[in-house]
């Protein structure tokens, strides 16, 4: 009987030193995985943020369909200006202006070029895909459907609201956009009880829970909540 309760008691006590140290290591992983998680999903705001405001820019309106923004993406290109040289001190003290040399350059008079020292001057403007020139290579356009994909999960897209009618008090009318990434998606197969005392803490605090940039209620610059 002794030996029984030997074992027993030897038992019970591994097994409350495992919940103890459980219950200190559970909440640090938990909040590694959040960290690296995290920094995942707002790097793919940040490019969703990138293409919204560039579908703004050309029409007008954000759209929440994104499938509506990847076809955009896909098919629409974007202005540059190529740059090569710049107007000196001397020569705009004397008047000289970018709207006067380009206006000079595109003259074509090699005297009317060299009198005024431009002769390494140009800006040209050309028409580039959009998906090269907003992304720099990391997405071509047959993975570019990856911007809208929550990291961490099986293909879950960001949730996606727009408000084109809100108007200011001035009358001013301002399309208003916001794309979330709650906590449930990209931190679904972590801790239950950590996952459900995060989101609790930040309800609690009126925030949003998980991570988003802009809003429909205000306009705020399009600001994410990791700023």
């Amino acid at each position: 009987m002794k030996t029984t309760i030997r074992i027993l008691l030897g038992l019970a006590i591994c097994f409350l030193t495992y919940l103890c140290i459980m219950s200190v290591v559970t909440p640090i992983r938990f909040e590694e995985q959040r960290t690296i998680r995290e920094e995942a999903v707002v790097k793919k705001l940040i490019n969703l943020r990138t293409a919204e405001t560039e579908f703004k820019a050309q029409k007008g309106y954000y759209t929440a369909n994104l499938d509506s923004l990847i076809l955009f993406l896909k098919t629409a290109k974007k202005k540059e200006v190529i740059k090569e040289g710049a107007l000196t001190e001397a020569q705009l003290e004397a008047g000289m202006t970018e709207a006067k040399a380009v206006k000079i350059i595109q003259r074509g008079k090699e005297k009317e070029i060299k009198a005024n020292g431009l002769e390494g001057f140009r800006r040209d403007t050309i028409y580039n895909d959009m998906i090269t020139s907003l992304y720099k290579g990391e997405y071509t356009p047959e993975n570019i459907d990856e911007i809208t994909r929550i990291p961490y999960t099986d293909g879950v897209r960001f949730e996606t609201e727009v408000n084109n009618g809100y108007t200011t008090e001035k009358g001013i009318k301002v399309p208003l956009i916001e794309v979330r990434a709650h906590f449930n998606t990209y931190l679904a197969d972590q801790d239950a009880q950590e996952l459900v005392n995060l989101i609790d803490k930040e309800e609690k605090l009126e925030h949003y829970p998980g991570v988003k940039f802009g809003s429909v209620e205000v306009p705020n610059n399009n600001a994410g909540n990791w700023e």
